[in-house]
């Protein structure tokens, strides 16, 4: 049998396990602390199993990368959480957070088995995805228990099979405009709870926030995702579809910090990439031109919030460096 660890990690390989890391370690900053201040004994079980999953992962990956003999990252650690400061996030609001981090774990554990080849490495992700799915399935059903699951809007069944005949079909600029087909009904409802979740998220460290630099990059995040969630709630109601709530309420008055500002800038420099990544697809998914257009007008609004982010932690020294290939030119010139 052929020895795993004689298999060289490709560059795929080595990304995906190094972020894989450094978002395990921020979940289990967020989560313990989420767990210490947790009310609903129903919500506890389903955070525990988030904390006991990264906290497993932290330790295959460590393990791993010591017999690799790749530095192990640094990412998030219990000095980046104050777990003395009062409770800031609602229980429901977790729940819902907690939902939303299952579904991008499963995309992420998708996309990376796509990627890598090394049978322990295929087996890491496997895991992944299951853990995943299986934090999916426990916040569904709770929510739809305690009935704060928000279901995407219902529509008529159709009662035949249809083709497309006319460019009407992708018009949406001018003159008649189409019905919302069901896959843009879906892309813009996602884009909506997804930027009120950020939206809350954001509001929640800007009040906790301790650099004035951070606290302001904060509020403008919050003011875009108001603006999106406003253009996208708007698409819908035009339909006389209804718009997913809002959870501005999910959250008490306190001001005194729980996460580092370094924790908190990741965070949502890791929610700006989730963001890019969802209106590009929903974009190529909504053949209508008015909502092309629209998608594509908010991602460029969205990488250069990214960008100014990304230029606040590296002026702190927040930004750890993933791993790059070799510099050949500066090798030759021997700098």
């Amino acid at each position: 049998m052929e020895n795993k660890s004689k298999i060289r990690l490709t560059s795929a390989e080595i990304s995906v396990l190094w972020t894989q890391f450094i978002n395990d370690t921020v979940s289990i900053c967020m989560i313990q602390h989420f767990l210490e201040k947790v009310e609903d004994e129903e919500v506890r079980p389903i955070l525990e199993f988030a904390l006991n999953a990264s906290k497993k992962n932290i330790s295959f990956l460590t393990e791993f990368f010591k017999m690799e003999k790749f530095p192990v990252p640094v990412g998030f650690t219990e000095q980046d959480v104050h777990s003395d400061a009062p409770k800031l996030f609602s229980d429901t609001f977790v729940l819902m957070y907690l939902r939303n981090m299952s579904v991008l774990g499963m995309a992420a554990g998708s996309v990376s088995l796509g990627f890598v080849t090394r049978p322990d490495v295929v087996d890491f992700f496997k895991n992944v995805s299951q853990t995943a799915i299986g934090l999916q399935d426990l916040t569904r059903s709770l929510m739809l228990k305690q009935g704060t699951y928000i279901k995407s809007p219902y529509v008529t069944l159709p009662d035949k099979v249809d083709f497309v005949q006319r460019q009407k079909f992708l018009a949406g600029l001018l003159g008649d405009v189409r019905p919302l087909t069901v896959h843009e009904i879906t892309m813009l409802f996602n884009n909506i709870q997804t930027n009120a979740i950020g939206k809350t998220i954001i509001i929640g460290f800007a009040q906790t926030a301790q650099k004035k630099e951070v606290k302001q990059y904060l509020m403008r995040g919050k003011q875009i995702a108001q603006k999106h969630i406003d253009l996208f709630s708007d698409k819908l109601k035009k339909e006389d579809l209804p718009a997913p709530m809002i959870w501005d309420s999910a959250l008490s008055d306190s001001t005194e910090p729980i996460f580092s500002d370094k924790l908190m800038m990741f965070h949502v420099a890791s929610m700006n990439a989730a963001g890019i990544g969802n209106y590009g697809t929903s974009m190529a998914g909504s053949p209508r031109r008015d909502l092309a257009l629209l998608y594509a007008s908010l991602i460029p609004e969205v990488a250069l919030y990214a960008e100014d982010g990304a230029n606040i932690m590296i002026k702190n020294s927040w930004m750890e460096e993933p791993p790059q290939t070799d510099d050949r030119n500066q090798l030759i010139k021997g700098d």
